[in-house]
């Protein structure tokens, strides 16, 4: 007979309790449950997480439309859910999620900047997270593909709204109306 030992799970009061190395520069996140480390970004995903903020950052604030945020920062999306997205974006209706603790609450759009070790990761289990929490717009960024993929959530599943490489043009947001990113600006040396 085979037995099976459960597993508990974390909740994010037991998370948010615990206590790490000072001298561990690794972020970490908790996922259904699960304790995940984070390695610090490389300096090719920390340029390209600033040009999109930048462009993103610009055009939130010339409408007046919410606020832009990048990590590290805890987003709670429930009790056993923890996320610290590269850069997330709250319109001004949904602002009192903003918290002195983070953001407690689901985002409209959240990106994701694909790191070596972050590939299933991002492509798929935080995809799905995001998903069935109903992040309205999810950016997919790979520097090493020089690829940017936009879902948007409809009827509850994402669908593909815009993709684009370096040599393929723009991409364009319906959280974000009438953007329109130049995506070689985003991966130019």
């Amino acid at each position: 007979m085979e037995s099976v030992v459960a597993v508990q799970k974390l909740t994010v009061a037991e998370f948010r309790e615990l206590e790490f190395d000072d001298n561990d520069t690794s972020w970490y996140e908790l996922i259904d449950g699960e304790l995940v480390k984070k390695l610090s970004p490389s300096p090719l995903h920390q340029r390209v997480s600033r040009r999109i903020e930048f462009v993103l950052e610009l055009y939130v604030t010339q409408k007046k439309i919410g606020e832009m945020f990048h990590a590290p920062i805890d987003v709670f999306l429930d009790g056993h859910n923890s996320v610290q997205p590269d850069i997330l974006f709250v319109p001004t209706v949904n602002a009192p999620i903003i918290t002195n603790n983070g953001i407690e609450g689901v985002p409209a759009l959240m990106v994701e900047i694909i790191s070596p070790t972050s590939g299933y990761r991002d492509r798929v289990t935080k995809k799905l997270l995001y998903e069935q929490h109903g992040v309205q717009e999810y950016w997919l960024v790979d520097p090493l593909e020089e690829l940017i993929e936009v879902y948007r959530l409809d009827n509850g599943h994402y669908t593909l709204l815009s993709a684009a490489t370096v040599d393929e043009g723009k991409i364009e947001s319906a959280v974000l109306p009438g953007i329109m990113v130049d995506v070689k600006t985003l991966f130019a040396v």
